[in-house]
């Protein structure tokens, strides 16, 4: 599906080059700059494995840098509700934040419900092939709800937030995610092992001799 994205309202503007290419920072750093878009259900494990991930690849040298749900809407997006129309633009600005990180060199993470394929794809659109990994952390409604490490779907339960993903509002999964991490039953460890497993197999870092292979105790 191909996804237009708009146009600026305001009129003659010029995009400035830096004197510093993108392929100088990523051969500076060491590694390709990507997103790495988690999407799942509330409780799925998103936030935790993004944090845990950004502290692994920050221990190999990476620039890393994580972009959360919640911590996002204490600013960038502080006007933003939880209607569809709001929840669209929350992921359009922090698509457009991910892909200048990206265009920086950075590996991105992050961690966002973001509910609708349709805002998904949009996000991928902004960005050069290759840019967007999408991660499809997946975990079942029930094992999200027994979690509920926020107390969110207590007080869903209750009545008191309305538009709730999953139960009052859909959650549209992935369709042809570059990768699934199934958390329930895994350990933090385990997922973020999957994760650099795949960013080593695509390319996007080189292979750490001493990282725990995937499968081990653990």
């Amino acid at each position: 599906m191909s996804i237009e994205t708009d146009a600026p309202v305001a009129k003659n503007l010029h995009w400035h080059e830096g004197e510093v290419t993108r392929a100088d920072r990523e051969r500076a750093q060491g590694h390709r700059g990507a997103t790495l878009w988690l999407t799942g259900l509330s409780g799925s494990g998103k936030s935790t494995i993004a944090r845990a991930l950004e502290a692994e690849l920050f221990r190999r040298g990476a620039t890393v840098y994580v972009l959360d749900g919640d911590n996002v809407r204490h600013g960038l997006n502080r006007d933003l509700g939880f209607s569809p129309e709001d929840r669209a633009e929350n992921i359009r600005r922090i698509g457009e934040v991910a892909r200048l990180l990206t265009e920086h060199g950075a590996i991105v993470v992050t961690a966002f419900i973001s509910p609708y394929r349709e805002d998904r794809d949009r996000a991928r659109a902004l960005m050069a092939a290759g840019d967007f990994v999408e991660v499809f952390v997946d975990a079942d409604l029930a094992v999200c709800e027994e979690r509920d490490p926020k107390g969110l779907y207590a007080k869903v339960r209750r009545g008191e937030i309305p538009e709730f993903t999953g139960i009052s509002a859909p959650y549209e999964a992935p369709a042809k995610p570059e990768l699934v991490v199934r958390t329930a039953g895994a350990t933090v460890e385990r997922s973020v092992a999957e994760v650099i497993a795949w960013l080593e197999r695509a390319g996007y870092l080189d292979a750490d001799d001493s990282q725990a292979q995937v499968g081990g105790e653990g």
